[in-house]
């Protein structure tokens, strides 16, 4: 019997760099198994990111091409010219010295011109890794697994997800818009944000699926840690942890749906035909860097994100049945 998995991306700025690490480890092996297929892709801000180039990637070429595409869409967005590094510089200082409690001056973006020029910019990278016109076709082959990216429409206050057929560049600009750092986009007359308001990342989307297609493992590639051992008692931590706490509200919201349906029909009020028990594995950084460090694009900091999520997903392979990081 073949277990269908989905793996689900939590967005958190440039700490979403550790999904594109960990699906870069985790999709060889999911791919040449016999006993396992991966049937749903989502993600929110930088986790649909590296959802889309997963999924792109895969269709493409397979999981090789998928991997070489996350670690360049993510290099491509660092501050690698001098320019980008002292901005890079100036906005993690900026937002350090405020979650500290220091008064700094807040700038709209609709009042700066580096608003605009950050989202050309990730155009640009978008153009280079994804041809869009293909998107369509390619998600209408049998057996392509689902690919859900999460916005949030600003105007009718409600999440809204489009699936692959529907992405275009609008779609990923609006997820991964910031509203502090980046304008709204404007999509079927409504503006549309980071969709971590709603659903970081989306999960009811991959779960409501023909039964043939439904998740048997749902693996949550998850950014903001989840405990904390301490009591946060600096500004600085308090800012941290309500930030984390905030990032991981909608998500366990779903996760607790989606246990209760296995609670349901573990009793028998569910019909086996219809639902299919899901088993939640969380995979996370394992540590914490701090609100600011969200900002932080520096080569260094992606690098070093990209290769804690290749190793935080080797040790849930080595942990998993069927499954090890070199097949």
């Amino acid at each position: 019997m073949v277990t269908n998995v989905a793996v689900a991306c939590q967005g958190g700025g440039s700490h979403t760099a550790f999904t594109a690490g960990a699906l870069r480890e985790l999709l060889p092996p999911l791919h040449a198994s016999d006993d396992h297929r991966l049937v749903g892709l989502s993600g929110t801000s930088g986790g649909a990111l590296s959802a889309l180039a997963a999924w792109y990637g895969l269709q493409r070429e397979g999981p090789d091409h998928a991997g070489d595409l996350l670690r360049q869409a993510w290099l491509d967005l660092s501050a690698d010219s001098a320019v980008d590094w002292w901005a890079n510089e100036v906005t993690v200082a900026s937002a350090r010295l405020a979650n500290g409690g220091a008064a700094v001056p807040e700038v709209s973006p609709y009042y700066t011109p580096v608003a605009l020029w950050g989202q050309r910019r990730i155009r640009e990278v978008l153009d280079e890794l994804v041809s869009f016109d293909e998107l369509a076709a390619l998600a209408e082959d049998d057996g392509v697994p689902e690919l859900f990216v999460g916005t949030v429409d600003v105007n009718g206050g409600e999440f809204e997800t489009f699936q692959a057929d529907a992405v275009t560049p609008d779609v990923m600009l609006a997820s991964m818009a910031v509203p502090e750092l980046f304008h709204a986009v404007r999509m079927n007359g409504h503006a549309h944000w980071d969709g971590l308001f709603s659903q970081n990342p989306p999960i009811h989307e991959l779960m409501t699926v023909p039964p043939a297609r439904k998740p048997d493992e749902l693996w949550v590639l998850q950014i903001n840690p989840q405990q904390r051992e301490e009591v946060p008692t600096s500004m600085t931590d308090i800012a941290d942890r309500r930030n984390e706490l905030s990032g991981n509200l909608s998500l366990n919201q779903e996760l607790r749906f989606v246990e209760q349906v296995n609670r349901w029909l573990e009793a028998g009020y569910l019909p086996e035909d219809r639902f299919a028990h899901t088993e939640i594995h969380r995979i996370g950084l394992g540590r914490s860097f701090g609100l600011s460090s969200k900002l932080d694009r520096s080569p260094r900091f992606v690098r070093q994100l990209l290769d804690l999520g290749e190793r935080r997903a080797s040790e849930f392979l080595d942990g998993h049945e069927d499954l090890d990081a070199e097949p």
